[in-house]
């Protein structure tokens, strides 16, 4: 069993999320089913499990989920968050009020099981880098609303965050050269505003482009949807000048071929908008 080094998430980042979620399912009239069949007073034992073999991310978010419908649960954790398990592998126990815990069961599993799936997807990710010096990261096709916690999940999975959102690092596209006429003129404008002391990476597809963007100064280049064999000439070119990135239709399944070729990051969407939601289940008995 693994454990990220990760702090805790601050819940003033995600509880809006869980409040929007829990509004999303219980629309005006409630949970009508549990309602209607289960007495007020019931209380469960409910043991939540993992029934795949994977790494475990944002179990305090799951488990937020169930205080907020009824502060007075009582959960006893069983693993952490970056914890690798198997199937079978008990994550949590709650014990409380039978009402709140069915109502949250669903919301609950939905949070852990999306971030779980994208930490076990980084983790191979990561594992499939090997001994490159390649740094794995994620990319701003996340989820929305759900940003700050799926950047999350990467990070428990290994992998590192790309910037968070448009505020928070300069990336240059091919239609923000075609918007502001040039590769050369969007650079300077980008470097007036904005100073000396902010990195500007541009994205290229071709080798002409990455030359153009090394005369023009530039401390990052992504390398766009470029081949092993074109990536590698890339990086021979750029030869240390700047970041090189690699990104474009890559998967954990051939993330190996472009680190083999010397870039230093390797950015995949594929971790926040494919990879697939881990197997989880919430058994419960009365109590």
């Amino acid at each position: 069993m693994t454990e990220t080094s990760l702090p805790a998430l601050d819940p003033l980042l995600y509880r809006p999320a869980i409040l929007r979620a829990l509004e999303e399912d219980l629309g005006l009239a409630g949970d009508i089913t549990t309602n209607s069949v289960v007495e007020p007073g019931a209380r469960l034992e409910a043991r939540l499990s993992s029934r795949q073999t994977g790494r475990i991310a944002g179990l305090a978010v799951a488990l937020d989920v169930f205080r907020e419908l009824e502060p007075g649960i009582e959960t006893q954790v069983q693993c952490d968050d970056g914890s690798d398990v198997e199937p079978g592998a008990t994550l949590a126990v709650l014990h409380g009020p039978a009402r709140p815990i069915l109502t949250g069961e669903r919301t609950a599993l939905n949070i852990l099981a999306r971030l779980s799936g994208i930490a076990t997807a980084t983790r191979r990710a990561v594992a499939a880098v090997g001994a490159y010096p390649t740094r794995v990261t994620c990319t701003r096709k996340t989820t929305p609303g759900l940003r700050s916690l799926e950047k999350y999940a990467v990070r428990v999975g290994g992998g590192l965050n790309h910037r968070f959102g448009l505020h928070d690092a300069v990336l240059i596209k091919d239609n923000h050269i075609a918007a502001a006429g040039g590769l050369r003129p969007t650079v300077a404008r980008a470097r007036g505003a904005l100073g000396p002391m902010v990195r500007i990476e541009v994205e290229v597809d071709t080798l002409e482009q990455l030359r153009e963007a090394l005369e023009a100064g530039v401390e990052a280049v992504l390398l766009d949807n470029m081949t092993p064999d074109l990536l590698r000439e890339a990086v021979s070119l750029v030869d240390g000048r700047a970041v090189t990135e690699a990104s474009g239709g890559i998967r954990p399944d051939t993330i190996r071929d472009f680190a083999a070729t010397g870039v230093d990051i390797v950015s995949l969407g594929w971790l926040t908008h494919s990879a697939a939601s881990l197997d989880l289940g919430l058994d419960a008995e009365p109590l």
